[in-house]
């Protein structure tokens, strides 16, 4: 098994949930998030523009109505563009509602590739898992060798009822087996 097959078969086990959707831009057209959501039911890929925001906001709304989603944001660097509603939003809403809501969501985050078959550029490869750590406090977990990244996706879906968490994925791993 690789990381890719890891991240696949994760994606398999949430979406055995129907209450599961998976959102963001390049999730039901085009590369499926890298091939990961290849065997995900279309009904539940939720395809956007390339707008960061707007998809944890809606992730956000949608976990308000019950909804487990997963947002898929392909680049970290872009997570910048969805701090405003990670940070401001889906971090505090318990607090700014005196517990009254509690949405949780799953942020997948990928790394880009630096290494071939194409380098994809220095504003398409940082690492901001330390940066996002001080900012939230739910989990942001480093998915950085083959062996965590199925545990991780299942442990933290399970515990999706407890907290939010974000989970940082990399490009250049995807070749690297068990």
């Amino acid at each position: 098994m690789t990381y890719k097959d890891e991240l696949k078969r994760a994606m398999e086990f949430m979406a055995l949930d129907a209450k599961t959707v998976f959102i963001g831009y390049n999730v039901g057209c085009g590369g499926k998030a890298n091939g990961t959501l290849v065997d995900v039911p279309p009904a539940q890929l939720i395809e956007t523009p390339v707008a960061e925001n707007l998809m944890v906001g809606m992730a956000i709304g949608m976990a308000l109505d019950g909804w487990k989603p997963v947002v898929y944001i392909e680049r970290c660097d872009f997570i910048l563009n969805a701090l405003d509603a990670i940070v401001n939003h889906l971090d505090k809403t318990k607090l700014l509602s005196g517990g009254e809501f509690d949405p949780h969501i799953i942020i997948r985050v990928v790394v880009g590739g630096k290494r071939k078959p194409l380098f994809t550029g220095p504003t398409h490869t940082q690492d901001f898992c330390d940066a996002l750590r001080d900012l939230v406090t739910f989990p942001v977990i480093r998915l950085g060798h083959v062996s965590s990244v199925f545990g991780s996706y299942q442990r933290n879906f399970q515990y999706l009822e407890a907290h939010s968490t974000i989970l940082i994925e990399y490009r250049d791993l995807y070749d690297q087996q068990v």
